[in-house]
C-alpha cells in the first residue's frame, strides 16, 4: 500500500506542529508568570501567532491555551473570552496590513476593549456574578493585553533584525 502526500499538506502540517508548540509555550509561561488576574504572554503569544500563523490559528492557540488553563488550572471562561477576540483581530490586522504595530495594536483593542466588554454578560450568564459595569474588566484585561502584546513587538523587531523571522514565515507559506 502506497501513501500519497498532497503538496499542501506539508505546509499544513508544519502549520499544526507551530500552533502546538506556541500553544504549549503560550500555556506553560501563562502558567507560571500570573500577576494578579493577568496573564500577559498568553497575549505575547496572541500576537506572535497571528504575526507566524494567521487568524484563524491564532484564534486556536488562544482558545487552546484558555481551555487548558480553565481545565488544569480551575480559571473561569475569562481565561477563553479574554483572549479570543484580541487574537483573532491582531491576524486579522496583520494580515491586512503587514505590521507588527497593526497585530499589537489589535491584541489591545480585541483584548483589553472588546473581550472584557463580551466577558461581563457572560461571566454573569455562566456564573451568576453581579458584574457592577459593561467595562468592569477593562481594568483587568488592558494592561495584561498593552504589557503582553509590547513584549511580543519587542521580539519580533528583535528576531526580524537578524532575518530568522522572515525566513521562517516565507518557509510557512510555501
Amino acid at each position: 500500500m502506497e501513501i500519497t502526500v498532497k503538496s499542501g499538506s506539508h505546509k499544513t502540517l508544519r502549520q499544526i506542529s507551530i500552533a502546538g508548540v506556541l500553544t504549549a509555550l503560550s500555556f506553560a509561561t501563562s502558567s507560571i508568570v500570573v500577576l494578579p488576574n493577568m496573564a500577559p504572554f498568553q497575549h505575547f503569544f496572541n500576537v506572535i501567532t497571528a504575526v507566524l500563523l494567521g487568524p484563524w490559528y491564532a484564534i486556536g492557540v488562544a482558545f487552546l491555551t484558555g481551555g487548558l488553563r480553565m481545565v488544569l488550572e480551575g480559571r473561569p471562561i475569562l481565561a477563553i473570552t479574554g483572549a479570543v477576540f484580541g487574537a483573532a483581530l491582531a491576524g486579522l490586522l496583520y494580515r491586512l496590513t503587514d505590521n507588527y504595530l497593526a497585530a499589537v495594536l489589535g491584541e489591545i483593542v480585541g483584548t483589553g476593549i472588546i473581550s472584557a466588554i463580551v466577558s461581563a454578560p457572560i461571566m454573569t450568564w455562566l456564573y451568576h456574578v453581579k458584574v457592577p459595569h459593561f467595562y468592569f474588566y477593562i481594568p483587568f484585561f488592558l494592561p495584561a493585553s498593552v504589557f503582553g502584546a509590547i513584549l511580543a513587538y519587542l521580539f519580533l523587531k528583535a528576531v526580524a533584525g537578524t532575518k530568522i523571522l522572515s525566513q521562517f514565515i516565507g518557509e510557512l507559506k510555501i
